[in-house]
């Protein structure tokens, strides 16, 4: 299995949310979020950036900033299956051999981390890549808002190191006494993982812990994680977008400090 060769960046955004509705157009420093992600995916320089829009005053926002969008059924379960259907709109011929779904909420992300997911295709055998941080503050470790991700490491696991993803959890996990990892919702896919994926059905650990990530690993599908030392700010709350305004207008990019 070689290493993908052509990668493409698309990013899924729409305006529902049940937390803080309109989410892609809140203006952070003087642009839309949406156009705040388009800029950190573009600074990453992995390839073209689309963003895979559910509605099309999106698709308007990111086209009059210079970006490149494309408008998606609105009524999409999740964002794999939103940015599947704008991999087929714009290249049906399959010239894009990798996806990085870098998701339309974290405006302040780190534009090295993509990087450090599309890496991990490299290995062979392995379907996904994606990111965890430490989990360094105390309420953080029983929140279940804050996604946990069990990995299996060669050694201690440490930043700058690798592993196998075994499960995800919204719960403390694993027991005992050691380090826990933050899940980082970034993912970089083989465009024929992708392609698998979205043909199943959500799988019962999936629909239990609503982590769409464990129908992969329920279908047998290897997802590597590499451990990084910063967590991006996703917006999801009135709290969240004062956050990462603040963050933006000092020119913190490195994550939720």
């Amino acid at each position: 299995m070689a290493a993908p060769r052509k990668p493409i960046v698309l990013i899924p955004a729409r305006m529902a949310s049940t937390r803080l509705a309109g989410k892609p157009l809140a203006d952070i420093c003087g642009a839309p979020m949406i156009v705040q992600v388009w800029r950190r995916a573009m600074e990453a320089d992995l390839g073209p950036v689309i963003v895979a829009a559910g509605e099309a005053e999106i698709v308007d926002a990111v086209r009059a900033a210079g970006g490149e969008a494309v408008l998606t059924r609105p009524d999409h379960l999740s964002g794999s299956d939103r940015i599947f259907e704008a991999l087929a709109k714009v290249d049906p011929d399959g010239r894009f051999d990798a996806v990085v779904n870098l998701q339309g909420d974290l405006p302040t992300l780190d534009p090295g981390l993509p990087a450090r997911a599309l890496e991990l295709l490299g290995a062979e055998g392995v379907d996904i890549g994606t990111l965890a941080a430490p989990i360094t503050e105390a309420r953080e470790k029983n929140d279940p808002n804050v996604v946990k991700v069990v990995v299996a490491a060669a050694g201690e696991a440490a930043v700058g190191g690798r592993g196998r993803a075994l499960y995800f959890s919204r719960a403390t996990v694993p027991g005992g006494a050691g380090p826990l990892w933050h899940h980082i919702g970034l993912y970089a896919w083989r465009r024929d993982a992708l392609a698998r994926f979205v043909g199943l059905v959500p799988s019962p650990l999936e629909r239990r812990e609503r982590l769409e990530q464990l129908r992969a690993l329920e279908d047998g599908m290897r997802m590597d994680v590499a451990f990084v030392d910063t967590s991006p700010l996703g917006v999801d709350t009135p709290a969240d977008l004062e956050r990462a305004r603040r963050a933006l207008a000092a020119g913190n990019r490195a994550g939720d400090q």
